[in-house]
């Protein structure tokens, strides 16, 4: 059984590793090579240390209720989408709350991680770290790899023709931090993601013009919903992802593509997806609003660039730029692993769950925050975090690393021969995979058998957000405070909000919660007594040439005669 346990990274998932570790009564030691911890969440003006870092004008895109730790809700009076600095004290405070500090070793970069000479027996590994020069060499039970996705920059320069030539400014977006550098030049954006379209929206309050370059579209969703409500708290619930279960491909994809061009027709924008690629989406209230004005222009791909210029697949010019920020992304990789461990790491398809590698004899390895979601990356990564500790202690199994091997290169082989499709770039669902690792540990909840103990907190749960309090109900990790925080999440939701209040123009709660209800049996009550009244005004009058004979051939003492009866009145309908 593990004990000690090296934690690589100091980020949103290396903290939750090391909390979760302290849940299991393992000892861990995080290693951080900056000297704060919160990964990219940490603002710095520059980026000379080569760690990728948030911009300054950064806004997450999931909003608080659906982005938190499951057992630490963010304050009521948060905002609902935050700046990075708001995010960062949330970090902090859920830091010193759990007296996470103590376990963090800052300014010290992992050399190497290798296994011990009898690891298939203790499944050990021996740890090398440099701290200020000095070299350091310990034993561990386990080690949780959190370094995440955005370690090295991908800038893809041997795709565009000419960009040795061009004379003016190219840096990757892990370089960008403001927009003043930037004033009044004209600037090209390369990649649409979200990334891109935050970039080419702050450049365009102080760049002469912002270009903006996309090979495939995208789709273009705002942060709020009907009625301005946060997006992700409206659409990502069980009862949706129940149906879109059963409901065909075509079917979802149609009435998504009608949904999101109703607020927006992408095409008119340039925004549309290109045939044959698959569809991704980005958050960006802005955008749409700056190529209205003009101040953001949507161009194709790059053919090529002159010394100046910029020419594009469809054949237009652009002159004089200046500058060309290439937002593509990152590669990932794990420089102190050594082989063929490290190339099995880096492919997610290779991984359990996406967590855990294939190949070692003991389970004492784990990858954790190599995802995309749905949702938000936080809430995965924890539940990821308190599975793989209770793998190292033993009271949760995985497959023999045998079958992972052979499962895993039959995918591999599968997807050469274009009979299966590789998915380990796509974006997993959020309530589906958090469920499927939820399960592994017992936190899964029984919706069934809620309804049945508990139907407020059941309805709250199937039929509204899936928060991530909904894994602290039962299991392993059980929180009381989970059932309180689920009940209470739209109050933490709506506080920043009322920071103006009109007098009389809030309800009582009971009629928000019952008001469409009582709408409707009004509206049925309504209806019901004009109809009635509408039949029994009909069967009165004996010159209808339609009643009147039908009504003619009704038993008088069965059950249609005596509703006759009572329709038409007394003595009507003979």
């Amino acid at each position: 059984m593990a004990k000690r346990v090296a934690v690589i990274g100091a980020g949103v998932s290396g903290l939750s590793c090391i909390k979760c570790c302290l849940d299991e009564d393992l000892e861990p030691t995080c290693f951080e090579r900056s000297n704060d911890f919160g990964g990219l969440w940490k603002f710095s003006e520059a980026s000379e240390d080569g760690m990728t870092r948030v911009y300054r004008l950064l806004v997450t895109n999931v909003c608080k209720e659906m982005s938190c730790y499951s057992d630490f809700p963010f304050h009521e009076d948060y905002p609902n989408f935050m700046s990075h600095e708001k995010f960062w004290n949330y970090l902090q405070e859920y830091v010193e709350h759990f007296d996470l500090l103590k376990y963090i070793r800052f300014k010290t970069t992992v050399c190497s991680v290798t296994k011990r000479p009898d690891f298939p027996e203790s499944g050990q590994w021996d740890v090398v770290t440099e701290t200020e020069g000095r070299r350091d060499r310990a034993v561990f039970d386990a080690v949780m790899v959190c370094t995440g996705h955005f370690l090295s920059p991908h800038l893809p320069l041997e795709s565009f023709p000419g960009i040795h030539e061009f004379k003016g400014q190219i840096l990757h977006s892990q370089e960008y931090r403001t927009p003043e550098a930037f004033q009044g030049k004209r600037v090209l954006v390369v990649g649409l993601g979200n990334t891109g379209g935050d970039v080419a929206v702050e450049l365009s309050r102080t760049a002469a013009k912002v270009l903006l370059s996309t090979r495939t579209g995208t789709w273009v969703i705002s942060r709020s919903a009907g009625g301005g409500y946060p997006l992700n708290m409206m659409s990502t619930r069980r009862c949706y992802n129940f149906m879109m279960q059963w409901l065909p491909s075509r079917l979802l994809n149609w009435t998504q593509e009608r949904q999101m061009n109703k607020r927006l027709n992408h095409e008119n924008y340039g925004l549309n997806i290109a045939k044959g690629k698959k569809p991704k989406f980005i958050v960006n209230d802005e955008l749409p609003n700056c190529i209205l004005c003009g101040t953001v222009t949507i161009k194709t791909s790059v053919k090529s660039l002159t010394e100046t210029s910029a020419i594009f697949d469809d054949g237009t010019v652009e002159a004089n730029i200046d500058a060309v920020i290439f937002t593509t992304g990152y590669t990932f990789s794990f420089p102190f692993l050594e082989e063929p461990l490290r190339s099995l790491c880096a492919k997610k398809l290779f991984l359990y769950k996406r967590v855990f590698p294939p190949g070692l004899e003991r389970a004492t390895l784990a990858v954790i925050g190599l995802i995309g979601l749905s949702g938000s990356i936080l809430a995965g990564t924890e539940l990821q975090a308190r599975w793989a500790t209770r793998v190292f202690k033993g009271l949760c199994e995985i497959p023999p690393s045998q079958e992972l091997m052979a499962d895993a290169t039959e995918k591999e082989q599968l997807i050469k021969r274009g009979v299966m499709k590789d998915t380990s770039q796509d974006k997993l669902n959020f309530i589906t995979y958090l469920d499927e690792l939820a399960s592994c540990i017992g936190a899964k909840p029984s919706i069934p058998l809620l309804f049945l103990r508990d139907p407020r907190l059941a309805w709250e749960v199937f039929f509204g957000p899936c928060t991530p309090y909904q894994y602290r109900l039962v299991g392993p990790g059980k929180w009381d405070g989970a059932r309180h925080a689920i009940l209470t999440q739209w109050d933490r939701t709506m506080k920043p909000l009322k920071t103006r209040i009109v007098p009389g123009a809030s309800e009582p709660r009971y009629l928000k919660a019952w008001g469409v209800a009582v709408l409707l049996a009004s509206l049925l009550l309504a209806w019901k007594s004009s109809l009635f009244k509408l039949i029994r005004d009909r069967l009165q009058d004996s010159r209808s040439p339609y009643l009147t004979p039908w009504l003619g051939r009704v038993p008088p003492g069965s059950r249609v005669g005596r509703l006759v009866s009572g329709l038409a009145g007394p003595g009507g309908g003979a």
